[in-house]
């Protein structure tokens, strides 16, 4: 069923549609160096196989996955042998281009920049991270997007009637369930859509049935693979949507994106360490207690494991999502760091210093030292800081849950010490 002619794509209309990059470089036959980025399904390889044939060039084609340095050289010795004898420029389609590694990809760059190849890459890795720079620079990225739920439906219909290249032969219906079955599963990709309908006409037609029913797709799509690549791109979309979902105080999008990575089979490990980091990140003082639940997750899980484990998980998503948020702690650390990072290592105020020996008391070492205890509340009216930081305020809690109660203690103890520090 893949489509013979522009025309018949379905779907990727920002790039295909009247006047749109793609359509014209076909229709002019000016192809230039591209790479085509996108979910598994969408028409990668489609396009470029009929963007090459409208434009009339040769088109060669390299499986990143199997193909090599040898290979590329030969593909770019036969494009110098058909521009020399027939006047054709080549197109080297190389598939899941982000497979090769930095020296592969250099060995097409000379060739692409002469000129005697164009090349387009496709690839469902983003091209930013998976793709050298000199060749980025060199090529267009183009983003296609998952197909639409109309577009899927449109591509079933024409396969179930298409006598010739689809399933039209088998003269079998198909019920508006289980189309709209095939429309959910699918999740814009056009490839899976088609092998599950595939399956389910098999099934439909070894029952002696007319028409594909709802459980016949569901039973040919079994468990559907959520798209996840846990080395990819959408590995670290997934965290971010879900760390930024519990800082927004949503429980529900934090819960939403928790399972979809656990139904893609991440590791409930790797989801809890991202749990402690936020606890302490986002919530900190304004509720200490985040950090033990984070940690008490991270136990119950690695005891009880999957499936159960997703249990405990969820209570830890749902009390951090729902917990007052401070990042007070977090900044304080990252001032005070950059103060140790500016000024180098200040020396420790003698009153500080440890003096487990005659001589370093001698010194005076600990001379000075107020034992905080001896006095009311527990306050002694000394600094802390090197001398050239006296003063200086790092952490500044928040009026948010139980750090509304730091906040006013600290108020307390800095408004006595900076007295203090007057009055000497």
């Amino acid at each position: 069923m893949r489509p013979q002619a522009l025309a018949e794509v379905v779907g990727q209309e920002h790039l295909l549609g009247p006047g749109k990059l793609l359509a014209q470089m076909a229709a002019t036959g000016a192809i230039h160096s591209i790479i085509l980025w996108g979910p598994p399904g969408t028409g990668k390889t489609t396009i470029a196989l009929l963007v090459a044939r409208q434009s009339g060039a040769v088109f060669k084609t390299l499986a990143a996955v199997s193909a090599g340095v040898a290979d590329l050289r030969e593909a770019v010795e036969e494009a110098r042998r058909a521009l020399e004898l027939e006047g054709r420029r080549t197109i080297i389609f190389i598939d899941e281009i982000h497979r090769w590694n930095r020296a592969q990809q250099d060995a097409i760059l000379p060739h692409v920049e002469s000129g005697l190849v164009t090349l387009i890459g496709a690839t469902t890795e983003n091209p930013s991270f998976e793709v050298i720079s000199p060749l980025l620079s060199r090529a267009r990225v183009l983003v296609l997007k998952p197909l639409g739920d109309d577009a899927i439906a449109a591509l079933v219909r024409r396969a179930l009637a298409d006598r010739e290249r689809g399933l039209g032969a088998m003269d079998l219906t198909l019920a508006g369930d289980a189309i709209d079955e095939i429309v959910r599963i699918s999740g814009g990709d056009a490839r899976r859509a088609l092998g599950t309908l595939e399956v389910a006409a098999d099934l439909a037609q070894s029952a002696g049935r007319r028409a594909i029913a709802i459980g016949d797709v569901t039973e040919a799509a079994q468990h559907k693979a959520l798209q996840y690549d846990r080395a990819g791109e959408e590995h670290y979309n997934v965290i971010s949507a879900f760390i930024k979902s519990m800082r927004a105080s949503d429980p529900d999008a934090a819960l939403y994106w928790m399972t979809r990575m656990i139904e893609a089979g991440e590791d409930p490990l790797f989801i809890v360490r991202r749990m402690a980091i936020f606890a302490s990140e986002d919530i900190g003082n304004a509720d200490p207690r985040a950090l033990q639940i984070a940690i008490a997750v991270k136990d119950a899980v690695d005891f009880v494991g999957l499936p159960e484990g997703i249990i405990p998980l969820a209570q830890g998503v749902t009390y951090l999502a729902s917990a007052p948020k401070s990042n007070a702690s977090y900044l304080a650390m990252n001032a005070a760091r950059d103060a140790a990072r500016q000024h180098g290592a200040l020396p420790v105020p003698m009153h500080l210093r440890n003096a487990p020996t005659r001589l370093m008391r001698e010194l005076g070492y600990g001379s000075g030292y107020k034992y905080p205890h001896e006095y009311e509340g527990a306050l002694a009216d000394q600094d802390c800081l090197p001398g050239k930081l006296i003063g200086t305020i790092y952490y500044s809690p928040s009026d948010r849950g139980y750090e509304a109660r730091i906040r006013d203690y600290l108020e307390r103890v800095r408004k006595a010490r900076a007295a203090a520090r007057r009055k000497d």
